[in-house]
Parts: structure tokens; C-alpha cells; sequence
């Protein structure tokens, strides 16, 4: 005869027995639709980001293109208030806008390419006083001997494995090529962006329920203005930079005043860093070329001025049209810089500001919803 206590313990241990194997043999049955549906996904996803890598320059080309129709498309508005209709009005924009870079190129190019020819005439001039341990660099060779070290390493490894230029002559040739007519295609795709957008968007947009409409008009408006002035003011900024610097290296005697001065403007399009790179190598060159004195002015005159641009001329583009704190910018152009190198650094602040705008009306609907809730 079993105790009660015995009974009990025996009958817990059975409980547990049951329990265990009851687990044990639990199975999760999943429908073939979910599985076929969740393999079609995995397989979309793929060549989605297939055609993403096999496509990526002509990408590069729309998205430049997005960006200049939208800088220029304030102008072509613009007429249109005033009775133009869009094809004359974006026609007249955009043959002002190519007028006026072929100008500016008419203006630069016979300077740019004699002080070019000039700078590369004197790379030797400039090589000699370094092995001769003269000039403001033959320091360099009487204290560290860096051009026996070069001269070893090109023996070693050539010219092209020390400059790291081991790209055969054709891809080089191809990349050119392909330069050429990507802007070529960038043009036209403007143009046509400057015709079609409205149109487009407004086809886009009638797609959508009424009902919720009006807030994808709201968010498009916020990503346009936001655009729009991230790139009008970036290359008004980017412009002032060129030009007073053109005016300081002149005022200090440099003979490569226009092409180190074009050299800062297309660097200084690059938030942030763009203008500390130029900043190292103008004030490089300038050294080289003249004296450790007007070195010291042109540094003295790039730390101004990226105090003034940094304080007062970005803020007034990135604070009322992108809507970013510095840190904000600083964030998005290091992630955009380790996503697409120069392009994504360029890309990156309109692309945080669109971002920023669609949360801004994600949060919106969700404060009225719980707004509504009874």
C-alpha cells in the first residue's frame, strides 16, 4: 500500500511526464502559400539590389538630374506666374542656365588651362629643389631623404603600383567616356524633368485616395523646398568660397590664383570637409610656391572664412531650408560619405531632410489619430 504522500509525488511526476512530452511533440505546420510568398519576397528583394548595382551609374545621372530641375525650377515657376506657359518657361531657364555656365566657362577655361600647363611645367622645377635640398621643402630630403625613398619604392614597385594607378589605360579611356556622356545625359534628363515634373507628380499623386492626399502633398512640398534650397545655396556658397579665394591667392602673388580658386569652389560643394581639403591643399601649393609668409596669410584667410561660412552662411541654407542641426549634417554626411563616397556626401543632407520630413508628418498623423481616439 502506497502512502498518500507516495501517490501524490508519483502522480506529479506522470503530470510532468505528459507535460514534457506533450512539448516535446508540438509542431508548427506552415502553409506552402507562406512559404512561396516569403521565397518570392527574399527573390524580388535580390534583384532589386541587383538592378541597383548593374544600373548604379545611370542612377547617379537621375538623381543629378532631380537635383538641378529642382534648383532650377523655382525660376521656371516663376515666369509661369507670369503668364508663360511651362514649356516656354522651362526652355528659357534652362537655355539661361546653359548660357550662363558656358560664359563662366569661356571666362575660366583659357586661364585655367594656361596656369594648369603652368603649374605642370614647374612639378619638375619643384622636384629638383627637393632632391637638391633646397627650397621650402628640401628639408625633407636632408633630414628624412624621401625622394631616395621614393625613387626605391618606383624601382620596387613602378609608377603606377606607388601612385596606386595599376587601372589599365582602356578602363581609364572608358571612364572618361562614360563621364562625357553622363553629363550629356544629365542635360537632357534636366530638361525634360523642368517639362515633365509637375505633370508627373500630379499623375502620381491622383493615384492616390483622396483621402489621404493632401499629406503626400504636404510631404512632397517639404522634400522639394528642401531640396531646392539645399542646392541653390550650396552653390552660391560654394561660388563666394571660389571667388574670394581667387581674390586672396591673387592678392598674394600666386601664379595659379583661378585654377587652385576653381579647385576651392568645386571641393567647398562637399559639406563640411569639402573646404578643410581645399584648405590643406591650396595652402600646400601656395607654400611650394612662394614663401612660408604668404602661406601663413592664405591659412589665416581659410580659417576666417570657414568661421564665417561655417557660423553665418550655412546656417541661413541648412537651418531654414534643410531644417539640420550641425550635428545633424555632420552625421548625414559622414554615413552618405561611407555609403557613396563624394556623391553620397553630396546627396546626403537633402536626403536626411527628406527623411526628416516624412517623420515630421509620420508623427503628425499619429497625434491626431490619438487626438481622435475616444
Amino acid at each position: 500500500m502506497l502512502t498518500a504522500a507516495a501517490r501524490a509525488r508519483k502522480s506529479s511526476e506522470r503530470t510532468e511526464q505528459t507535460g514534457m512530452t506533450t512539448t516535446e511533440s508540438r509542431v508548427v505546420k506552415v502553409r506552402p502559400e507562406t512559404v512561396f510568398l516569403v521565397i518570392g519576397i527574399s527573390v524580388l528583394v535580390g534583384l532589386a539590389l541587383l538592378l541597383l548595382y548593374l544600373a548604379w551609374n545611370v542612377l547617379t545621372w537621375i538623381v543629378i538630374a532631380i537635383f538641378l530641375a529642382t534648383a532650377l525650377n523655382p525660376a521656371v515657376e516663376s515666369f509661369e506666374r507670369r503668364g508663360m506657359k511651362r514649356h516656354w518657361a522651362a526652355s528659357i531657364v534652362f537655355s539661361l542656365a546653359l548660357l550662363t555656365l558656358t560664359g563662366i566657362g569661356f571666362l575660366i577655361l583659357p586661364p585655367l588651362v594656361t596656369q594648369v600647363t603652368d603649374f605642370v611645367n614647374a612639378v619638375p622645377d619643384f622636384v629638383d629643389d627637393l632632391a637638391g635640398g633646397r627650397g621650402p621643402l628640401g628639408w625633407l630630403q636632408d633630414e628624412y631623404q624621401i625622394v631616395d625613398r621614393v625613387r626605391e619604392a618606383i624601382e620596387r614597385q613602378g609608377v603606377g603600383g606607388v601612385l596606386g594607378l595599376g587601372e589599365p589605360v582602356l578602363d581609364i579611356v572608358r571612364s572618361v567616356v562614360t563621364a562625357v556622356v553622363g553629363t550629356i545625359t544629365i542635360i537632357f534628363l534636366t530638361y525634360f524633368m523642368l517639362l515633365e515634373g509637375p505633370r508627373t507628380v500630379q499623375g502620381l499623386l491622383n493615384v492616390i485616395p483622396e483621402s489621404v492626399r493632401p499629406r503626400y502633398e504636404r510631404v512632397g512640398r517639404d522634400i522639394y523646398r528642401s531640396i531646392s534650397g539645399y542646392v541653390t545655396g550650396n552653390l552660391l556658397i560654394s561660388l563666394l568660397a571660389g571667388v574670394l579665394s581667387t581674390i586672396v591667392l591673387f592678392a598674394v602673388g600666386s601664379e595659379f590664383a583661378i585654377a587652385l580658386g576653381l579647385l576651392v569652389a568645386i571641393l567647398d560643394l562637399v559639406p563640411l570637409a569639402g573646404a578643410t581639403l581645399a584648405a590643406i591643399v591650396v595652402s600646400t601649393v601656395i607654400f611650394i610656391e612662394t614663401d612660408w609668409i604668404r602661406c601663413v596669410i592664405v591659412i589665416g584667410f581659410f580659417i576666417a572664412y570657414q568661421q564665417f561660412e561655417n557660423h553665418v552662411v550655412q546656417p541661413l541654407v541648412y537651418g531654414r531650408t534643410v531644417q539640420l542641426s550641425p550635428l545633424g549634417v555632420l552625421c548625414a554626411v559622414l554615413v552618405g560619405a561611407q555609403l557613396a563616397g563624394i556623391l553620397g556626401a553630396l546627396l546626403a543632407i537633402p536626403v536626411a531632410a527628406s527623411l526628416l520630413a516624412i517623420a515630421r508628418e509620420i508623427l503628425q498623423y499619429r497625434q491626431e489619430v490619438a487626438a481622435d481616439a475616444p
